[in-house]
């Protein structure tokens, strides 16, 4: 109940800073060229706080939290006395109509760096490259245990962080890539990952493991920390704190060699011998492994006892540093991101990288509790996804309109008012679409966890 309340108020706190921002950015440009703006909302539906300011704008606080919008005088949708035309939006040129309408996006960017500014001032927390175990294409390579990642590609790596976003690229690209390592004393050698090799049905949610790159923090103890409610665990008699030793005659000394070795003995039987030691006594415990037909793949019903292995890398910068530090991450973010959507586009990455609400506010709460730097970089993220989704070419989003305004200035004059009116529709029925399918993200997220 705790982590549910937590999920809320902090997605509440994350939209309402990037929001409040974004509509902010469209309110004070409006300004600047002299446009009257009618309301300031932070939310949709019923006002839950309003007030009208000496500008005459009334700001409000609403019900539903998904967005924001800022109400400009417009005679297409009110009638304008002769007086008030000179402030009303649509008598405005085009460029500055334009210029309206991209301050919103704009000020998501600027949001981007201003966080992650204050992130690298603060410090986070992370964890050094370093390879804990090295399997599949990693090892065919050459990577070794123990083995630093000082470069992939020509990007320098200082985190797992950046390993990560850099390895998820040229995976799902299916491109060689090359990694310089440290080993131990010797002068930095550089191999090169064939990721052409990795097997077809490889996607997002088991590239890592088939690349074969085992972080050090992540070889956690095979040691049981939930036993799911009538799991075929459960049946055995698995208990928290139960530390698994072996499946049938495979030892098992870490939890990440638990998965393959549960598929490769259920395979050939129906019933498994796990050797367990509980406390100080050593047990064997049989098993009969459910079979789950969505994932494909033998189930016991266990979760890991996750004893977080204390962080050994800390990104911090001064404060004149960290403005640099910020515009360089801002564009690796931005070029990740653009990348990624690329890949959603063309079929590369699949659709169930699309969060919904309740993943985002999941996320929102990992990340806070995880410490101020790590939730100022999620929003971060956050605020540089709502920008570059609301630059999409989609009419309803600021994109749709700036291509609107582009098309103005092309022909000289503005599209026609049931191009408009289609255009919205159809606007609506694809994010319509794509809110749907992060939806279904998230309860399938909610029915496997």
């Amino acid at each position: 109940m705790q982590e549910l309340f937590g999920s809320i108020w902090w997605l509440i706190v994350s939209l309402g800073v990037l929001v409040t921002f974004h509509e902010f950015g469209h309110f004070w440009v409006a300004g600047r060229f002299g446009v009257r703006v009618l309301r300031f909302s932070v939310g949709f539906g019923k006002p839950l706080w309003s007030r009208t300011g000496k500008d005459g704008t009334e700001y409000v606080i609403a019900a539903i939290p998904l967005g924001g919008y800022v109400k400009m005088l417009d005679e297409r949708e009110y009638d304008v006395p002769p007086h008030a035309l000179d402030s009303a939006f649509n008598r405005k040129p085009v460029w500055q109509r334009f210029a309206i309408v991209a301050a919103g996006p704009a000020f998501n960017l600027l949001l981007c760096v201003l966080l992650l500014w204050g992130m690298f001032v603060l410090g986070k927390d992370d964890y050094l490259p370093v390879v804990g175990r090295s399997t599949g294409v990693a090892a065919q390579a050459g990577i070794q245990e123990g083995d630093r990642l000082l470069r992939i590609g020509d990007r320098e790596v200082q985190t797992w962080t950046d390993a990560n976003m850099l390895l998820l690229a040229a995976g799902l690209d299916r491109q060689p890539v090359s990694i310089e390592v440290q080993r131990g004393v010797d002068s930095p050698r550089t191999e090169t990952l064939n990721f052409s090799q990795l097997p077809e049905e490889t996607d997002e949610s088991r590239l890592f493991r088939d690349i074969g790159l085992i972080p050090q923090q992540l070889l956690l103890r095979a040691k049981v920390g939930k036993v799911l409610a009538g799991s075929a665990a459960a049946t055995a008699g698995l208990q928290a704190n139960d530390l698994i030793l072996a499946i049938d005659d495979r030892e098992i000394g870490y939890w990440d060699e638990v998965p393959d070795a549960l598929q490769a003995a259920a395979s050939s039987s129906s019933s498994l011998t796990l050797r367990i030691r509980r406390g100080i006594e050593v047990r064997s415990v049989t098993l009969q492994p459910e079979f789950d037909t969505k994932a494909q793949r033998w189930l016991m019903g266990i979760e890991v006892a996750r004893d977080s292995a204390p962080h050994d890398a800390k990104l911090r910068y001064g404060p004149v540093a960290a403005i640099g530090a910020s515009l360089q991450e801002t564009w690796r973010l931005t070029e990740s991101s653009v990348g990624m959507l690329y890949r959603l586009v063309i079929g590369v990455a699949s659709t169930q990288n699309l969060s919904g609400p309740i993943s985002i506010a999941q996320y929102a709460n990992a990340s806070a509790q995880m410490g101020a730097a790590w939730f100022l970089f999620f929003l971060a993220v956050l605020s540089l996804s709502l920008c570059i989704m609301n630059l999409l070419p989609i009419p309803i989003l600021d994109g749709g309109h700036l291509l609107y305004y582009l098309i103005e200035m092309i022909k000289g004059g503005p599209v026609s008012e049931r191009t408009m009116m289609v255009g919205q529709y159809v606007g609506m029925v694809f994010l319509a679409g794509l809110m749907g399918i992060a939806f279904y993200n998230d309860i399938l997220r909610l029915v496997a966890s």
